[in-house]
């Protein structure tokens, strides 16, 4: 049990630190300005009803010499380095050689509401055929979707997790089964710290109080592991084992020499 738990937290730990990070938008061709709902949406965050139509209005300006060719737009939202929802519209269109062209999409995102729910951060990108980025444009977006989404359920499992993750390791404690290193002792712990660090992460971005962005959600879990180690490092040395009945010496008294000369 205890390794299957350690195991179902790992997996979210990589999601953390292994997620690959976005393209850069600088490397792009296309430099591009958004509007969600007659909304900018650089340095905001953008209120997203599943149960509404979203207009999508994008302006992409080719800085190049050579025109740049467009085949679909991209709305996608990530979380802990997964991508919880992403809609991708086809719309050709060419962008001329320092130049601008301005496109406006309709979205229907009826099903975002089982798939997300709070703070996301999110981008548009324009792709080209070969689903390359040509152009992004980041954001937040408010999903005012269910709590029983994907992304709900997810922090709930990794909620149950993480309590079971505690209860093996503070029983373990309790009944003296702790490694007599210290270190494989603090070992022991970790899985419950990153577990609480995730959820801290995916509630504060549920609730709507703080967005799942790596400089938040990397600390955060590394910060509530390194607590964790710490305690598990700082637990007293297990007690020996209590001698048993049977493992006790039967002492046979020795005849003194008095009784060999009678």
């Amino acid at each position: 049990m205890g390794r299957v738990i350690a195991a179902g937290v790992a997996l979210g730990l990589c999601a953390v630190l292994l997620g690959a990070p976005p393209a850069s938008a600088e490397s792009a061709p296309l430099r591009l300005q958004v509007s969600i709902d007659q909304r900018p949406i650089e340095d905001a965050t953008i209120p997203i009803d599943p149960a509404n139509q979203v207009e999508l209005q994008v302006v992409a300006t080719n800085s190049g010499t050579a025109p740049v060719k467009v085949r679909s737009v991209r709305l996608s939202g990530v979380a802990l380095a997964l991508t919880f929802f992403a809609y991708d519209t086809t719309a050709p269109f060419e962008v001329p050689a320092r130049g601008s062209v301005s496109r406006t999409f309709v979205l229907d995102l009826g099903d975002l509401a089982g798939q997300a729910t709070g703070l996301l951060p999110s981008s548009v990108e324009l792709l080209d055929a070969g689903r390359v980025t040509l152009g992004e444009a980041t954001t937040v977006a408010d999903v005012r979707g269910s709590f029983w989404s994907v992304y709900g359920v997810f922090g709930l499992a990794m909620l149950v997790l993480t309590i079971l993750a505690w209860v093996t390791a503070l029983l373990a404690l309790a009944r003296h089964r702790l490694a007599p290193n210290r270190w494989r002792r603090g070992v022991r712990f970790l899985p419950a710290g990153f577990g609480t660090g995730l959820v801290a992460v995916i509630s504060l971005s549920v609730l709507r109080l703080v967005p799942p962005e790596p400089a938040i959600e990397i600390p955060v879990v590394l910060g509530t592991a390194a607590i964790a180690f710490l305690l598990g490092y700082l637990t007293p040395h297990p007690a020996p084992p209590s001698v048993t009945e049977s493992d006790k010496t039967v002492q046979l008294p020795v005849p003194s020499t008095q009784e060999f000369t009678r």
